[in-house]
């Protein structure tokens, strides 16, 4: 398979401590890399960390800064990595530290970044710490964990819920108390109100950093305290209710969490770990923020200044609606309640639908696919791309029998889990299984809608999905002002557009999207002169200051 040679790059070593290299990350573009389902090398039907190397001169081609590995620790896969048994170490199934450390170096030999998932909020239930913790109340590690007594009547200590469905509280008969778990019961929570927890995780993160790796992307980085009055929490009140985080059947999203998560002492944390990350200069957190009633508010606490995290990402447009009106509103509110925080903007990941098949009408699968990588990457922030979001994959759709998510089985059929964007990646039509492996049977089946979007069928195809994804990430490198400018919102447009100016110093773009499925028109404020920028993917016409937008088209031009 060939793939377009990989243009020059300059990779910053790590021990450059110049302010260049230390802000890498503001306006960078990191790919998401789920390891089971990239590359498979070993052919047992899993993708493994020398498959992903196999890769990466794919991933360097499309113009990214950085790679995001998801778990690839020790685990049971319980919830397929996020618990893990050792911080230390690499899943068999995925290889070995031998085989992540090949994959670093070729890695950075391309320019690329490599953010590794960390893990802390909970471990496994089969990690050493929890094994002893389990043992007595009264062992060294017996407080490493959130363990409470339970009420007189033998019920749970309040009514704290689990994402994944039912109490947040498991009996365990050796202490006769119950354990906290915010997910799975398998995944118990690490007490992070104890100084010794704290000085273990933040050693996990040292092992890798001494490793080389260039950061972290920190998962449900708001529940690492929980309020030690263990309060109940409230119920929300109808008119605040958001099943952004959790899926609206989930019962979850009917508590307002005040007191299981997002907690004031997890600022002091975070300085401390902000500390760690600065003796390793340019190296960066991008923090994962689950909280469906104050998730700017709290990634305003956890971005502002330069001591705590770099960066943040909520779920505003992973989860929120595809119109005009919603990201207007999300856009405002960031800047009102984060004005010096640094988002992470993402429209798809491991763990939502993916934003074709969440957002696009049916009919309009390509127009909406071509405009939102325009959206995503004109936009003020960091941005991730999540593995096949560059193919215009849409989610897949998973029989019953082949579902392996633990969230999907205990809600389906109404919520079907994450599967449906987690199948493995498509390299090449017509070879068995699309490319990703030569295995008989593959941990998700490799859908048949998809292999019309193999890389094969794609690459170096002029209008293909790739090749604009391509374009438009070279259009950005080309713009300074689209990584680290400002953004102010063009206000009067009409309903189904939204459009924005960037701005750094005299460089200026106009930015205008026009999110509806009809053709609109939408007269440029006075005072804005107008050139095209050249942007790919753009789809409207100028005329005298009109601008003329067919369905889900987009316009990028210079302000003179």
């Amino acid at each position: 398979m060939s793939y377009f040679a990989t243009e020059s790059r300059q990779f910053v070593h790590p021990e450059d401590t110049s302010s260049a290299a230390r802000d890498w990350w503001r306006g960078a573009v990191i790919y998401q890399i789920y390891p089971r389902s990239f590359q498979d090398n070993n052919t047992d039907g899993v993708g493994d960390l020398v498959g992903i190397t196999s890769r990466l001169e794919y991933v360097a081609d499309l113009g990214v800064d950085a790679i995001w590995l998801s778990p690839v620790f020790t685990s049971p896969m319980k919830d397929f990595g996020y618990d893990v048994s050792n911080y230390r170490d690499i899943d068999p199934t995925f290889g070995s530290l031998e085989d992540f450390d090949r994959l670093l170096e070729k890695a950075h030999s391309l320019g690329l970044k490599v953010i590794i998932d960390q893990v802390i909020s909970h471990s496994s239930d089969r990690h050493p710490w929890f094994a002893e913790s389990r043992l007595s109340r009264t062992n060294e590690k017996a407080d490493w964990y959130v363990w409470a007594d339970p009420k007189p009547d033998g019920s749970p200590p309040n009514n704290w819920l689990s994402i994944f469905g039912g109490s947040g509280w498991h009996w365990d008969g050796r202490r006769m108390q119950y354990y906290l778990h915010n997910f799975l019961v398998s995944q118990p929570d690490l007490n992070f109100h104890n100084p010794a927890v704290q000085d273990a995780l933040l050693g996990e993160m040292r092992f890798w950093l001494e490793r080389g790796v260039d950061g972290f992307r920190l998962d449900t980085v708001n529940f690492y305290f929980h309020s030690q009055g263990l309060e109940n929490n409230p119920p929300v009140r109808p008119e605040e209710y958001n099943a952004s985080t959790a899926p609206a059947v989930n019962p979850y999203n009917l508590q307002e969490h005040l007191y299981d998560k997002s907690q004031p002492e997890n600022i002091a944390f975070l300085q401390r770990m902000r500390a760690l990350l600065n003796e390793y200069p340019g190296t960066t957190a991008v923090g994962e923020i689950g909280d469906a009633q104050h998730q700017l508010e709290v990634m305003a606490q956890y971005t502002s200044g330069d001591d705590k995290l770099h960066m943040c990402y909520t779920f505003d447009y992973l989860g929120g609606e595809y119109t005009a009106g919603h990201f207007r509103d999300a856009l405002r509110l960031t800047q009102e309640k984060a004005p010096n925080g640094w988002i992470c903007l993402a429209f798809s990941n491991h763990d939502v639908v993916r934003h074709v098949s969440r957002w696009a009408p049916h009919g309009f699968e390509d127009r909406l696919t071509r405009q939102a990588a325009l959206l995503l990457l004109t936009m003020r922030g960091s941005v991730c791309l999540y593995q096949g979001e560059e193919l215009g994959l849409t989610e897949a759709e998973i029989a019953y029998d082949d579902l392996v998510d633990p969230y999907g089985i205990e809600f389906w059929p109404e919520f079907k889990g994450r599967d449906g964007c987690r199948t493995p990646m498509v390299w090449q039509a017509h070879v068995r299984n699309g490319g990703f492996s030569s295995a008989n049977r593959t941990w998700l089946p490799v859908p048949a809608q998809h292999l019309p979007y193999a890389v094969d069928q794609q690459d170096n195809v002029a209008n293909s999905i790739l090749s604009l994804y391509r374009a438009i990430l070279r259009f950005r490198r080309e713009h300074p002002v689209l990584i680290k400018g400002d953004l102010e919102l063009v206000e009067g447009t009409p309903d189904t557009v939204l459009a924005f100016t960037r701005t750094v110093g005299e460089d200026r773009l106009f930015c205008a999207f026009n999110m509806g499925a009809e053709p609109t028109v939408f007269d440029v404020p006075d005072g804005l002169v107008l050139e095209d920028a050249g942007a790919p993917g753009a789809d409207a016409q100028l005329e005298s200051n009109r601008l003329s937008f067919g369905p889900f088209g987009a316009y990028i031009g210079r302000i003179n």
